[in-house]
């Protein structure tokens, strides 16, 4: 459906399909190119998600704090969890559907204090957003030195893992930059790399290797390597490997300004990512474990990667290198991903003013319609988060800590003011009726637990290469984001700014060349 709206300067009217009008309902132009389907809105968030990416490369994590009885049951567990929390979060993404998505949204449920929500809630996943992609390409990092090592006796240090890291965050950059539609065309095919990716895993696991573990160890079996007393503390500390895994999809509502019919099909991509990531990634964790042919042989492997340690026992050198590529290119498609939604975010935020430089980070390349400049933040935010693995053995697993609360908190926010405006919500064309109150209950609730439990000590005793220094992070972002509120931003931050009139938000889609 389209409707006609005039042109500044011009006697002529053009058409605006039902998106574009609800986006400049919002105050908004259509500056980034509109081409994505449903399908690719979904395939976004579920490569982010990546249970190639997430489920192994915190598999040793998993390994060391719980055993397989936390991998295989604390699975399903968040991952019913997440989706109370992908529900809450899909419905204001249809009343919603734009770029800035969740700091937007806190801006206008807000009841009061509208602005100070909105900066909060935006830096919240500013700092998420480029947590994960670092946490994304750091654990592709080990994967491809695990495969370099194996294949060419590429050293596996902290110096050669970040050396990698810094490369592969480059050749995202590249792509995003200058290959956008062969990021489109990726994020599709991405899809059907990691179902068939995780057939042919867990098929070759299942047939070729003549020994199992068996089904008591694989659901059964608790191992505690983290130097704490408290089995039920690791149990807890061991959900990080899932929660981990389960995060990114905001990147459906982050890619709604691109997306036909974003209303429906943004909503539709947050869940159907987690939905499908929790029945295979389930399929997946419990193929990989079943094919465990030496517990600790896997743990303490020269690789650093347990699951290419497995691979190879299970079905030989070869056939090992040959899984552990099919993990690598999954991953590589995750990163490219992540960098994509991450800048679509940093783009939005700016827009509005909320970053130091904002009119530098807003500008978009008018050849591509895409945020380059955006793209290198999110790059370069990234490989700064990672570099403390060069002097701290536990960087990775505070990197993914550091990805899930600054995420899950930007996440629960808005749900929280949904709750808080009741019938006052005014809901778009994909809602939950009358269970969005129980389940925006349980997000909430939901999200403070793991806030808290992924900022304590996960390794004893402390010490600084073992120190989570997710606390700190936390601490630096919130503690900057909030003098900074304090002493400037208060007085000119007014949360999402309104672009201009329907004529000037036209003037502005006219000289981007869309009309």
């Amino acid at each position: 459906m389209t409707v006609e709206e005039p042109v500044a300067g011009d006697t002529t009217k053009r058409n605006l399909t039902d998106d574009e009008r609800r986006l400049h309902e919002l105050g908004y132009a259509q500056e980034l190119a509109r081409v994505m389907s449903g399908f690719s809105n979904f395939a976004v968030s579920f490569t982010i998600i990546s249970i190639l990416s997430g489920c192994l490369t915190l598999y040793l994590f998993g390994m060391n704090t719980g055993g397989p009885v936390m991998i295989i049951w604390g699975w399903p567990i968040v991952g019913i969890m997440t989706l109370f929390v992908g529900l809450a979060m899909a419905e204001v993404c249809s009343s919603f559907p734009t770029a800035g998505g969740l700091y937007y949204w806190s801006a206008k449920l807000a009841k009061r204090n509208q602005a100070a929500w909105s900066w909060f809630t935006g830096w919240f996943n500013f700092l998420g957003q480029v947590a994960v992609t670092a946490g994304i390409d750091f654990g592709l990092a080990f994967f491809l030195n695990a495969f370099l090592n194996l294949q060419f006796g590429f050293d596996t240090t902290p110096r050669n893992t970040i050396l990698l890291f810094g490369i592969v965050l480059i050749l995202h950059g590249l792509l995003n930059t200058y290959g956008v539609n062969l990021v489109s065309l990726l994020c599709r095919v991405s899809v059907w790399w990691h179902v068939a990716g995780v057939l042919i895993i867990v098929g070759v696991l299942a047939i070729v290797p003549d020994n199992h573990q068996s089904a008591s160890f694989v659901f059964g079996e608790f191992v505690n390597n983290t130097g704490w007393s408290s089995a039920f503390y690791v149990a807890l500390l061991g959900l990080l490997l899932a929660q981990y895994t389960f995060t990114g999809y905001d990147a459906s509502a982050h890619m709604t300004e691109e997306t036909n019919d974003a209303a429906r099909t943004g909503p539709r991509g947050i869940v159907m990512s987690i939905v499908v990531s929790l029945a295979a990634g389930w399929i997946l964790l419990i193929g990989v474990t079943f094919a465990i042919q030496s517990y600790e042989g896997a743990r303490t492997s020269e690789t650093g990667v347990p699951p290419a340690q497995i691979f190879i026992d299970a079905v030989g050198m070869t056939g090992g290198k040959m899984l552990l590529l099919i993990v690598i290119g999954a991953q590589f498609f995750c990163g490219m991903s992540s960098v994509t939604a991450n800048s679509r975010m940093i783009y939005a935020f700016s827009r509005d003013g909320a970053l130091p430089a904002s009119a530098f980070w807003h500008r978009i390349n008018p050849r591509t319609r895409t945020p380059t400049r955006a793209v290198w933040l999110a790059a370069g935010g990234a490989f700064v988060l990672g570099l403390p693995y060069l002097w701290n053995a536990t960087a990775y697993a505070a990197v993914t800590s550091i990805a899930v609360i600054g995420l899950y908190i930007a996440y629960v926010l808005p749900t929280l003011l949904r709750l808080l405006q009741g019938e006052a919500f005014v809901r778009g064309p994909w809602h939950l009726g009358r269970w969005s109150r129980p389940i925006g209950i349980i997000a909430v609730v939901w999200v403070g637990f793991i806030t808290v439990l992924f900022m304590l000590p996960q390794v004893s005793p402390i010490s600084a290469a073992t120190f989570n220094y997710t606390p700190v992070a936390v601490l630096v972002v919130l503690g900057f984001a909030g003098i900074w509120w304090l002493v400037s931003a208060r007085h000119w931050f007014k949360g999402p700014k309104v672009q201009g009139s329907a004529e000037e938000l036209a003037a502005i889609e006219r000289e981007l060349g869309s009309v």
